[in-house]
């Protein structure tokens, strides 16, 4: 390994620096505190060939090494962390999976606007049940014989909405695990392609984070990226590199953090001379730039080595993981240096406090990475041969009965005459502003209520129903319709009550934990692959604007609502198990009876499998013949 950099990569690092010190510090501070995506600024960088640094001139990249990426990321982010991030999801997320598995074809169409800055890239793999364990993807895309029909959501993606070019990674077998899940090239602006929260978040405010939507969104097939059934295997190799990315991020903050704290700790004076001079900082000063050698060497090695070709998710891991928990004491240590004027918004090192949390956390948290380091010291764990509990929806067992009719007036009757069955009484009521924990009914909007004037039909549906108001997040916290007290979800208020209305809520996994304890759920939504609607035991799919209106007339009495006696909680009521629909089949050699309910964890078959899904590979677990040798049981 070269233990230094070449005359080339400090060149590069000169450049670099003297954009970001020109052009992206002097509004850091502002694009942190009005959580400002830099539009001119990602212009720029493409102008100057950032966004295309490791990629080959023939795609329009710069045709530098992996240590130059780096060293771009390190610098942008020493001076700020959100924009250094945004380089590092397009070069290692966006671009990496397309330039390393793509077609030709799929490189020349998107690899080389995206390498000449042209287009932004973003990775889709975070779900509310699929994070760390990429394995619980549920997003779905379905060969219709020309295209995959794309459904479900992503979470938490960098980059959303800004970049046009997302590489999703969906599910396209369902039922055989990690082996079904493939990846697509997908494009803003296609029909069903929506955004749904734009996160506020702590740190990394000049980054954007937002939620991807797909609802029947039509993915060409020539946009299946690698073969299908490949999709896990990319998404984890593409990480691999993606961690040299945030290691130079976390590297890149603690040596900003570094060098702010050292220029303050001259300059302030305390028991006549320079703090700088005083023993105890002076060690915390020494620990700081020692830190950083080490995080430095390890992530240019691993660059290094995945430059040359030579294997380095282990090194990478090893980076990602020491650097960013080692920037995380290094940036305490700064703003301990700094004391009361550290803690002060528009100060520097405030903000790489709250920017170098995020680095232990993305691409893989920092137990993970250790997860991943572990396994090539010890080698992977045994697999277990225990049946694994099948996940349900994030509310438990609920009904699920959707309302179908054509007629939206025959959907809301047949809605009111199951809850009137199930024990509400709606000629009572309880106040409008009850608390979300003490109420028996909330009536909640979601971000897809629409335009603030939509929140008067939240109110008289409130009113009939007899129920308290309340909401999900982006519309307390980002549309600011309602107060954050209003807010439901699991990090918000959480309802124990009886019944919970759900108006134009998609169902975001913290969401729907915090409601998990209803006894009753009723979704309302124009999009009926909304997975509120798995959550739900009652659902009508359609535009809040014709449904609430006609909901709200069915349920008034005529009367003002009488109050309502003391909350008795109504038991839920749970689907009804039906019989198998599905055969046994049995082993002729051994007799083993292969239960499509448990499928076959050792062969790595996913409960839920029908035989005649089962690869033509798979064999008896217990005697080894082959499925061929099997006959239709019972």
């Amino acid at each position: 390994m070269q233990l230094n950099t070449t005359e080339q990569h400090e060149a590069f690092r000169a450049k670099v620096r003297e954009f970001a010190e020109t052009d992206i510090k002097p509004i850091a501070t502002t694009l942190d505190l009005e959580n400002q995506f830099p539009d001119e600024i990602v212009k720029k960088m493409g102008e100057l060939g950032i966004l295309g640094i490791p990629f080959p001139e023939k795609y329009g990249g710069g045709g530098m090494d992996t240590t130059s990426y780096a060293i771009g990321v390190e610098e942008l982010s020493r001076v700020d962390a959100g924009v250094g991030v945004i380089l590092s999801a397009h070069v290692s997320l966006g671009c990496y999976p397309i330039y390393n598995y793509g077609t030709e074809a799929q490189k020349k169409k998107y690899l080389v606007p995206m390498a000449k800055g042209e287009k932004l890239g973003a990775f889709g793999l975070t779900e509310s049940e699929a994070g760390s364990d990429a394995g619980g993807t549920e997003t779905t895309a379905e060969f219709d014989g020309e295209n995959y029909i794309l459904n479900g959501n992503k979470i938490f993606i960098t980059n959303a909405p800004k970049a046009d070019v997302y590489i999703i990674f969906a599910v396209t077998t369902p039922g055989i695990g990690i082996k079904g899940i493939s990846a697509f090239i997908v494009e803003k602006g296609w029909e069903g392609f929506e955004f749904g929260e734009h996160y506020d978040k702590l740190g990394i405010r000049s980054s954007s984070t937002a939620e991807l939507i797909f609802n029947n969104v039509k993915v060409p097939k020539e946009n299946l990226l690698g073969p299908e059934g490949k999709g896990f295997n990319i998404a984890m190799n593409t990480l691999d590199g993606g961690r040299i990315g945030i290691a130079a991020q976390a590297l890149g903050i603690g040596q900003g953090a570094f060098e702010s704290a050292l220029e303050y700790a001259k300059e302030r004076e305390q028991f006549g001379k320079a703090i700088a001079h005083q023993q105890v900082i002076s060690f915390k000063l020494a620990d700081m730039a020692t830190e950083l050698r080490a995080s430095r060497l390890m992530v240019y090695s691993a660059a290094e080595l995945k430059d040359t070709g030579k294997p380095f998710a282990m090194e990478s891991a090893m980076a990602k993981q020491f650097a960013s928990d080692n920037t995380l004491k290094i940036v305490n240590d700064a703003l301990q240096i700094y004391g009361g004027a550290g803690y002060i918004k528009g100060s520097d090192v405030e903000r790489f406090y709250r920017d170098a949390k995020i680095t232990t956390i993305y691409e893989g948290t920092n137990e993970i990475q250790r997860v991943v380091i572990s396994s090539y010291l010890v080698g992977k764990e045994p697999k277990a041969t225990g049946v694994p509990a099948k996940k349900g929806p994030t509310t438990g067992d609920r009904k699920k009965m959707i309302f179908k009719d054509a007629d939206q007036k025959k959907n809301v009757a047949a809605l009111v005459e199951s809850l009137k069955k199930d024990g509400y009484d709606f000629s009572v009521g309880i106040p409008i502003d009850t608390p979300i924990a003490q109420a028996e009914r909330v009536v909640s909007a979601g971000r897809g209520v629409g335009p603030e004037s939509n929140m008067k039909l939240i109110e008289e549906l409130a009113k009939q129903s007899g129920s308290a108001i309340g909401c999900s997040r982006p519309v307390a916290e980002t549309l600011h319709y309602l107060p954050l007290s209003r807010y439901v979800g699991m990090s918000g208020q959480k309802f124990k009550g009886n019944l919970y209305i759900a108006c134009g809520i998609s169902g975001a996994g913290q969401h729907l934990k915090g409601i998990k304890d209803a006894s009753t759920i009723v979704a309302i939504n124009v999009n009926p692959n909304a997975k509120i609607f798995k959550n739900a035991d009652y659902g009508i799919v359609g535009d809040i604007e014709e449904v609430l209106p006609l909901l709200s007339q069915a349920l008034d009495t005529g009367a003002a609502k009488k109050e309502a006696p003391p909350m008795v909680k109504i038991k839920r009521s749970k689907p009804k198990k039906s019989a198998p629909s599905y055969k046994f089949y049995v082993c002729g050699g051994c007799g083993y009876e292969y239960d499509a309910a448990k499928g076959d964890p050792e062969g790595e078959v996913a409960p839920g499998t029908l035989f005649k899904d089962l690869p033509e590979e798979w064999t008896c677990p217990s005697c080894g013949e082959e499925k061929t040798a099997f006959i239709e049981g019972y």
